[in-house]
């Protein structure tokens, strides 16, 4: 039996702390899907369709990772695909209790899917996508912080 992993996030956008993440998940489970979680509570500066775009070629180098877009609970997603794993990306303590609590609820809503924390390299742990798109509305190099096709798109985004 593939041990199947799920990676969710809004990847607004897929940042190097998100690659980075992914790329040990790969070495960990058979297969990663990376699934780009349509938030209610936010309004992305990236549609669907560019996030999976992005996400699709910022992860080609990966061939047991793919991308997905679900509208719904991420644990219904996990189940419904046979992914026993879901993986969450923790930069900072204060990450970790929002997603505790994401993590709880999860177990009891599906309790054969497990929730497991990764850190990214302490080189991107002050990464985050909101920042990204802070630097790039004000023209800063993006070089260090996201693949390339990503800091093409925010560069056209903001011309």
């Amino acid at each position: 039996m593939l041990r199947h992993a799920i990676y969710p996030g809004s990847f607004d956008p897929i940042t190097n702390g998100h690659v980075d993440v992914i790329e040990r998940a790969a070495q960990m489970f058979d297969i990663v899907t990376v699934v780009i979680a349509i938030n209610s509570k936010k309004t992305p500066l990236f549609n669907e369709q560019e996030r999976l775009d992005m996400a699709i070629e910022a992860l080609s180098h990966l061939p047991t990772v793919n991308v997905a877009v679900h509208s719904g609970l991420v644990v219904d997603y996990a189940n419904d695909h046979g992914a026993s794993v879901i993986v969450r990306g923790i930069r900072a303590v204060s990450d970790f209790e929002y997603e505790f609590q994401i993590a709880l609820m999860n177990r009891k809503l599906q309790p054969s899917v497990s929730t497991i924390f990764l850190m990214p390299h302490e080189k991107y742990t002050y990464l985050n996508s909101s920042i990204i798109r802070e630097l790039a509305r004000y023209n800063q190099n993006l070089t260090d912080f996201v693949p390339s096709c990503v800091a093409q798109r925010l560069q056209q985004k903001f011309q």
